[in-house]
């Protein structure tokens, strides 16, 4: 569980290492609102995830258990380990990545070009994530959740912190979901001022299985937004949040997915990588219908994508 003032916290932690992304304003002439895209595929590393890897690891620096000569460890081939890598970087201290022996050779060679070590080993994730527990078990670096950490969260949270400063009189945010790292740190800084609406793709319901059954379940995972949106269950975090705050959920179609990524280039010239056009894909689809005024915002959260998709 996390609270808005852990969020205010991590916002004011990671001060003037994060960057401050813009709202641009969408088309008036096309919602019965207005809607405002916050870009933070701007944001360092090209996600959302600079935030919460740099609030993990400056806290632990600050509690003391941060060790210079082993610094931090995280399993991920994707999103979460470019940024911890970057947040490491950035505090002059090693990063560990463990990833899977099939992870995609681009995203291997990005992580060593931020002076990760990385360690490729296994077929899947899991064995990946398995690798990084015992490392940093027995080396003592600082181990870095792709999501579910309370400092990964409030820190992901400073983007509604920020949201809320830049739109003013805000009603709705609309955010995708894998983990639910993003969406719980929204959530908690936003309660009592917006409310919060999780999209997930159909091939991967993680919140929206989780809110059925009552807690976090496992879920058969597949589609064009895998490779971000791809955790197998919300974590403990997210759900939490979500419950305590009324996250309502949503779901869109691959083909919704698809077109909205294209709708964004071809209206606005703003590329995204799937998962971060699934919270568009809700306002283009009709999953979510805003109220006559009602003021939208969209978390546009990652763009770490091949460009040359969008032809």
């Amino acid at each position: 569980m996390i609270t808005r003032a852990e969020v205010e916290q991590a916002a004011v932690r990671t001060a003037g290492l994060t960057r401050l992304t813009p709202v641009v304003e969408g088309d008036p002439e096309v919602f019965p609102g207005p809607v405002w895209f916050k870009c933070e595929y701007l944001q360092h590393t090209g996600t959302f995830k600079a935030r919460g890897a740099l609030n993990r690891v400056l806290a632990a620096k600050e509690r003391g258990e941060l060790k210079p000569d082993v610094g931090v460890v995280v399993a991920s081939g994707g999103n979460a380990g470019l940024a911890n890598a970057y947040a490491a970087a950035q505090l002059g201290v090693p990063a560990t990545v463990f990833v899977p022996a099939a992870a995609p050779a681009v995203k291997v060679q990005k992580l060593k070009a931020i002076g990760a070590t990385v360690v490729q080993g296994g077929a899947e994730y899991a064995e990946a994530y398995q690798a990084a527990i015992t490392h940093a078990q027995e080396t003592g670096a600082v181990y870095c959740h792709a999501y579910d950490q309370p400092e990964i969260a409030a820190g992901a949270g400073a983007v509604g912190v920020e949201l809320l400063d830049q739109v003013g009189g805000l009603d709705t945010v609309l955010v995708a979901v894998g983990g639910g790292g993003l969406m719980a740190g929204i959530a908690a800084a936003v309660k009592g001022r917006a409310k919060v609406v999780a999209v997930e793709p159909e091939t991967a319901p993680t919140l929206h299985a989780a809110l059925t059954a009552g807690a976090p379940v496992d879920v058969p995972v597949s589609g064009i937004a895998a490779d971000s949106l791809g955790a197998r269950r919300v974590g403990d975090i997210g759900f939490s949040v979500a419950v305590r705050t009324g996250v309502e959920s949503v779901l869109v179609s691959d083909t919704d997915i698809i077109e909205a990524r294209l709708k964004l280039w071809d209206d606005y010239r703003i590329v995204v990588e799937h998962g971060a056009a699934a919270a568009y894909a809700a306002l283009t689809s009709g999953a979510y219908v805003p109220g006559v005024g009602e003021r939208v915002a969209v978390i546009l959260c990652g763009a770490n994508t091949d460009p040359a998709t969008l032809k």
